[in-house]
């Protein structure tokens, strides 16, 4: 640490003397899923670290907003038009920026600052708040977000975005105190729906080995799978399961698993096709309760469950879903129960016991192991008397 913050100071001494000699700019770069992120940054933008007080905040803020701030600014929103970034990837890419302009290990208050205030300087109503010992960054968000602290301003929703970083904090114990700084440029809400992935670089992924039986033939896949995409969602949070269900695969994991997915079900019957992917999802991969696997709930999206050595009932109904979307895009329901959640699907002709819902019948399709092997339109004998509820329509013709 102690050698960390001599650099850093020296960094900032370097960047006060090249400023009295006429050295404005401190040309960035690093790669960032797929491409390599270019700008500049002004020395008007490095700024002390602010003490964990409201006036200091401010002072902070003060410094930034009369610096040039444009560039850095203009590039960032150029990379996301270019990479067709969702808000949530955009975020990942400030984060990756602040890191540039002051490390996350050398001072958290400045880092979580510099995220504040780019992300706030590209349009989004972003907000700060203090505790006793904690800076707490929020963005205004209008989505069914789960498992996050949040608080209300006239009536409007802001989620907390580093809430990963003090992951045992009670804010009801000691709850954040806004800080009133007014960013007149701050007024859209922030998203976390991710509908496409980027063209991460093919040499950044690794081949893993899935296999299953179907019928007494057994079929192997070569899967290539990032990195990149387990951290893109280390912190994402509980959103709704119309965004969960919808996270896409990226491109090389999409080429090395679909067209051979749909190679293997050519020439079977629909419900023998959706049969054959529901028993890949459910004998392709370990079972593993969330509690057990990671210490809690925590929702995998398709790649992550692709790559995951464990996986539960969440995780491979997300699965199932894109796979059956990709190859037959047929309606289906997600029914979730008190501890359970499966799948039904809707055929030309229902199979075994189906559901109605909305007019249409939905025959049970089973992602996740259980005691018996079910077939389609079979439910767990454990559910039949539970009650459930349908959290997710896909119509493919809406």
């Amino acid at each position: 640490m102690g050698h960390l913050l001599k650099i850093f100071g020296t960094l900032c001494l370097l960047l006060m003397l090249g400023t009295a000699y006429g050295q404005q700019k401190q040309d960035i770069s690093f790669e960032f899923y797929g491409g390599t992120f270019h700008s500049s940054l002004d020395s008007s933008l490095f700024v002390p670290a602010p003490e964990l007080s409201s006036g200091s905040i401010k002072k902070a803020y003060q410094l930034l907003n009369s610096g040039d701030y444009h560039v850095i600014i203009d590039s960032l929103l150029a990379y996301k038009n270019k990479l067709e970034l969702n808000d949530w990837l955009y975020y990942q890419l400030i984060r990756k920026t602040a890191e540039q302009l002051s490390p996350k290990s050398v001072n958290y208050s400045r880092y979580t600052l510099y995220k504040w205030f780019l992300l706030a300087k590209s349009g989004y109503d972003a907000r700060l708040a203090l505790s006793r010992d904690k800076i707490i960054f929020y963005v205004f968000n209008d989505e069914d977000i789960s498992d996050i602290p949040f608080f209300m301003v006239d009536k409007k929703k802001y989620m907390c975005l580093n809430y990963h970083d003090y992951p045992k904090a009670d804010l009801n114990l000691d709850p954040p105190v806004p800080v009133q700084i007014t960013v007149p440029e701050a007024t859209k809400s922030f998203s976390y729906k991710v509908t496409k992935l980027p063209d991460f670089k093919p040499e950044n992924y690794e081949e893993k080995k899935l296999e299953f039986v179907y019928k007494h033939k057994a079929y192997h896949f070569n899967v290539k799978l990032s990195k990149d995409v387990e951290a893109i969602f280390a912190n994402y949070p509980g959103v709704d399961f119309e965004t969960y269900f919808n996270i896409p695969l990226s491109k090389e994991t999409y080429g090395s698993l679909i067209p051979l997915l749909k190679k293997n079900t050519r020439g079977m019957s629909q419900k023998k096709g959706v049969d054959y992917l529901m028993r890949f999802t459910r004998y392709a991969f370990l079972y593993q309760d969330d509690e057990q696997n990671y210490g809690m709930e925590k929702r995998l999206s398709p790649e992550e469950t692709l790559f995951a050595s464990h996986s539960d009932c969440d995780d491979r109904v997300a699965l199932f879903f894109y796979l059956v979307k990709e190859i037959y895009n047929l309606p289906m329901v997600a029914m979730l129960y008190p501890t359970h959640i499966t799948m039904g699907v809707q055929f030309d002709q229902p199979i075994g016991d189906a559901i109605l819902y909305k007019g249409k019948l939905y025959s049970v399709c089973e992602p996740t192991p259980q005691k018996e092997d079910l077939p389609i339109g079979t439910i767990a004998a454990k559910l039949k008397n539970i009650p459930y509820q349908i959290v997710y329509q896909y119509d493919p013709n809406r």
